[in-house]
């Protein structure tokens, strides 16, 4: 039964007060968070400790109010999940952990796999970033930049697939890196790594 409320609904009455609301969520959303944060840290303590400084960022903006709802929980607590496994990288970094033996390996401590790791989390990042903003383009202006930077196709192909002249497909690209401009300083989003 409790499958069927929409975590929408469930939100809305957490904030209203109802503490078995954002129960039933953190239960509904448990194991994808917690494979999702153990896939990136292979360490169940470290999960656990993310899992709940995640649900305690969840719980604080929740009761502030600066929650917005746009019928995606999910996602937002998987953002938070991850920006959280990207500090625990960010923190462990500067302190190296290796195991205690007679036989000193310099390269046990200064491996790159948590570095390579880091990046490739911040570069998940990035792209799942971009890809929420081109989503608030509009839609003519969204299918030019698929096509041209994840489909790779020329502006000829483009104006052929679309229908529309060359020089219309070159303005809509245009207006829409000019408006992600726009939505990147509305939102004070930084793309970099």
């Amino acid at each position: 039964m409790n499958q069927q409320i929409e975590d929408s609904i469930l939100v809305r009455d957490y904030i209203s007060g109802d503490e078995k609301a954002l129960e039933i969520l953190i239960n509904r959303h448990n194991q994808r968070i917690s494979s999702f944060i153990y896939s990136k840290v292979l360490d169940r303590d470290v999960t656990e400790d993310i899992f709940q400084d995640t649900f305690i960022k969840v719980i604080k903006t929740l009761k502030r109010g600066s929650y917005s709802e746009e019928g995606k929980f999910l996602p937002w607590v998987m953002r938070i999940a991850h920006n959280l496994i990207i500090d625990h990288f960010r923190k462990n970094k500067r302190m190296p952990m290796f195991e205690g033996n007679d036989d000193f390996n310099i390269f046990s401590v200064i491996g790159d796999d948590k570095l390579n790791a880091e990046k490739q989390l911040i570069k998940d990042q990035i792209t799942s970033d971009l890809k929420h903003l081109i989503e608030e383009l509009p839609d003519d202006q969204k299918e030019v930049l698929v096509m041209r930077i994840y489909k790779d196709m020329s502006f000829k192909e483009i104006s052929e697939n679309t229908g529309v002249s060359i020089n219309t497909a070159l303005g809509r690209m245009r207006y829409a890196l000019i408006n992600l401009r726009k939505i990147i300083d509305k939102h004070n989003i930084v793309l970099t790594n």
